[in-house]
């Protein structure tokens, strides 16, 4: 197994509802290793939404603590946060935040723009196979061609960790497997760390392992013992 590139020990996050105290995560210890995929599987209220955010530095834990590589994330300022989020991390969520009046080539330069060793917006959008979709706007465009814009969005910038959550949510079988081709074609030829959340249980198969939350703790974390390509994968 490669090296550690993000550990969690001990995280837990709680949240002040008025007089009601909900606890999203509860003592969870989590490790991702260099060009590892994960999936994090769980119905919702998990946890695993809440772990992701922490792990890409878009949350705090109330107690716990958070390493990226030797730098410790719980102990970070709001700007740090920020550097780790910009130079480090990709994320693609379930809705796709695509600028409409921007085409998919500016739509993916605005990150280009601010990172220090970018790929050309051009070769990102071939990577998740939309080279023939660089001047259309969004509106021009089905769901999953969106997402896939999002994801070449995210790693544009050459991220050593790309977080997914329910990256095929709002799309049907078909699209959700292009989608998750093109996740599978970053993680391969960028060696790219990836986590994936979902609560549909198939898509596990594609990772190297499968960690499965519920009641905010990690009830399972087993490694697959063969991989499948999103192609194969029913749901």
């Amino acid at each position: 197994m490669a090296g550690v590139l993000l550990s969690g020990r001990g995280l837990s996050k709680r949240y002040q509802m008025g007089d009601v105290q909900v606890v999203a995560l509860r003592d969870v210890d989590f490790d991702l290793h260099e060009r590892e995929m994960v999936v994090l599987l769980g119905p919702s209220g998990s946890g695993k939404s809440t772990l992701l955010n922490i792990l890409g530095g878009l949350d705090t834990p109330t107690s716990g603590t958070v390493h990226y590589r030797t730098d410790d994330l719980s102990r970070a300022t709001e700007a740090d946060l920020t550097r780790y989020r910009r130079e480090h991390v990709g994320f693609v969520f379930q809705f796709y935040n695509l600028i409409p009046s921007l085409t998919a080539r500016e739509n993916v330069a605005l990150v280009a723009d601010i990172a220090a060793h970018p790929m050309k917006p051009e070769e990102a959008l071939a990577l998740v196979g939309l080279q023939e979709r660089l001047d259309h706007f969004p509106s021009q465009l089905s769901g999953g061609q969106q997402q896939r814009i999002a994801i070449a969005r995210a790693v544009v910038k050459r991220p050593e960790l790309l977080l997914c959550d329910e990256p095929t949510g709002a799309l049907d079988a078909a699209t959700g497997h292009l989608v998750l081709e093109a996740i599978e074609r970053v993680h391969a030829e960028l060696g790219t760390s990836v986590a994936i959340v979902t609560h549909n249980a198939p898509i596990a198969q594609m990772a190297d392992r499968t960690v499965s939350l519920r009641d905010g703790g990690i009830a399972s974390d087993v490694p697959n013992a063969q991989r499948r390509r999103p192609s194969e994968i029913v749901w």
